[in-house]
Formats: C-alpha cells, sequence, structure tokens
C-alpha cells in the first residue's frame, strides 16, 4: 500500500527515510535545476575548493530545463529531463547532503547504492507533462551560470509539486515491483 506526503524543502533525513517506492509525494519549498552542462561546471566548483551556488543540505534538483517563460508566468514548460546523464555526479552531490533528485528514467546501481548510504531518495516527474508541472512553479530565478541558457541553474519556489517515489534509501525501486 503506497502513501501520500506533503514535504517541505530541505529535506531532512526523517522527511526522506519514511518515503518508500511508489509513495506519492507533493513538495513545496525551494528546488534548485541542473542537468548535464550546469553538473559539469557544478563539479569543477567543488574540485576547486569553490562554494556551490546552493546550499546542497537537504536539497532537491530537478533535471530540467525550461522553456522561456510566457508573460503572465515565472517559467515556462519544465519537464524533467532523462536522469541517468547526471548518474556520475549524483553520489558526490548525496555524500555533500543533496537529499533528493527528480527526473525520469531509471537510475544506476552507484546512485541506488548512494541513495542508501546517505538517507536520500530519487523522485520521478511526469515526462510529457512540463506544462502541468510549470503550473506548481510560483517563482524561478537563475543563480548560476547564466550563460548556459536553459540549462542554467534556478531556484524554483513551488508548491505542492507532484512526484513519485522511484527509489528509495532502503533499495526499494518502484520500476523493479511487479505488474499485475
Amino acid at each position: 500500500m503506497n502513501s501520500e506526503y506533503r514535504l517541505q524543502t530541505p529535506l531532512g533525513d526523517d522527511d526522506v527515510g519514511k518515503l518508500r517506492s511508489g509513495d506519492k509525494v507533493l513538495l513545496s519549498g525551494l528546488l534548485y535545476t541542473a542537468r548535464d552542462a550546469a553538473h559539469k561546471r557544478l563539479m569543477d566548483c567543488l574540485g576547486n575548493g569553490e562554494n556551490p551556488p546552493f546550499p546542497l543540505q537537504g536539497a532537491v534538483i530537478y533535471y530540467v530545463g525550461p522553456t522561456p517563460a510566457p508573460p503572465d508566468r515565472p517559467i515556462g514548460s519544465a519537464g524533467p529531463t532523462t536522469s541517468y546523464r547526471m548518474d556520475t555526479y549524483a553520489p558526490r552531490l548525496h555524500d555533500l547532503g543533496v537529499k533528493a533528485t527528480i527526473g525520469k528514467g531509471k537510475r544506476d546501481a552507484k546512485v541506488k547504492e548512494s541513495l542508501k548510504k546517505n538517507t536520500a531518495v530519487y523522485f520521478g516527474a511526469t515526462g510529457g507533462a512540463g506544462a502541468l508541472l510549470s503550473s506548481c512553479i510560483q517563482q524561478a530565478k537563475v543563480i548560476a551560470y547564466e550563460d548556459l541558457g536553459p540549462e542554467a541553474i534556478r531556484v524554483l519556489k513551488v508548491k505542492d509539486f507532484p512526484v513519485l517515489v522511484i527509489n528509495d534509501s532502503l533499495g526499494g525501486e518502484l520500476y523493479a515491483k511487479p505488474r499485475i
């Protein structure tokens, strides 16, 4: 039996530890966006001993490259991108305090082990529903790597942003459950 939760970011071990694969979650608070190019720069920043452009402790990173904002909205369509392209970077970010990532598709074995080691989760957002998901985004602001355009790091203020727990902190995986 799957549960439903409302969580406020930043997330802690208590928030994440109770989640199980298949649970529905409505996130409110701040999310940070980053895709491939932004992750590479973020790793370079950390490798040089510099401070990251946002607090990693308890953070939720959304793998998204949004479209330009229409005149009456803070952001355009904001659907998830395929997550495996960030698998190289995710374990280090979990080690530094990131509690969740949001994307679509499966994660590799190293990411799944990192989720268990760091009491973190991987959320799935519905692919192809970027316009609907953007309706949960109240504010959006570029905070780093503006030259990357849609792949710049943004801070998003969200309310009731719908996600599913794909991989939980105990090794559970929604994609591995038998279908009836």
